[in-house]
This record gives structure tokens, C-alpha cells and sequence, in this order.
């Protein structure tokens, strides 16, 4: 019986739910990577920002308000369109993955 818990015990730990997500497959993922460069250090318009290495809550909250439509500028008009397709939790991925960088 130990063991049959056990066994449903780590089922349930490993699910995906549960699995914590992999912030620079999501920027791929999510099609980040194609204004913003493969590792956020080379953007592919001078305006646009190079976000390695930015402060995750930073980055979280402009994400945030951007999807929200708090942050409406001429900026944010192409990613406007795209971060719908994000969560919070996928945006939170995303801006920890982002601080990382160098």
C-alpha cells in the first residue's frame, strides 16, 4: 500500500501542472524571440528593447499592463497583438528566464 501511494504521489508531482515552466522555451514558444532576438540581446528594430537581464518583477509588470491595455503607446502596439496568447504564469516563466540572462 506505501508503495502504491508513492507511486500516485510522484504521478501527481510530475504532471504537467505541476512541472514548472521553461521561461526561454515559452519566449520561443510565444514568438518572442522574433523581435526581440533569440536571447533578448538583439532586437530586431533600435526601438525595440533588449530585455536581457531586466529585472523580472519589472518585466512581469510590463508585460502585465500591456496585455491589460494599462501600457498603450505607440511601443506596444505589435506586442498588443500577441499577448493574449500569454498567461500570467507563462509571463512570470518568461520574465524570471529573462533576468537570467547576461
Amino acid at each position: 500500500m506505501k508503495f502504491v501511494m508513492t507511486l500516485i504521489a510522484a504521478a501527481f508531482v510530475a504532471s504537467p501542472a505541476f512541472a514548472a515552466l521553461d521561461g526561454g522555451k515559452l519566449f520561443a514558444e510565444k514568438t518572442c524571440n522574433a523581435c526581440h532576438g533569440a536571447k533578448a540581446d538583439k532586437p530586431l528594430m533600435p526601438n525595440y528593447p533588449k530585455l536581457a537581464g531586466q529585472n523580472a518583477a519589472y518585466a512581469e509588470a510590463q508585460m502585465k499592463d500591456i496585455k491589460s491595455g494599462a501600457r498603450n503607446n505607440g511601443q506596444t502596439a505589435a506586442m498588443k497583438g500577441v499577448m493574449h496568447l500569454v498567461n500570467d504564469e507563462e509571463i512570470k516563466a518568461i520574465s524570471e528566464w529573462l533576468a537570467k540572462l547576461k
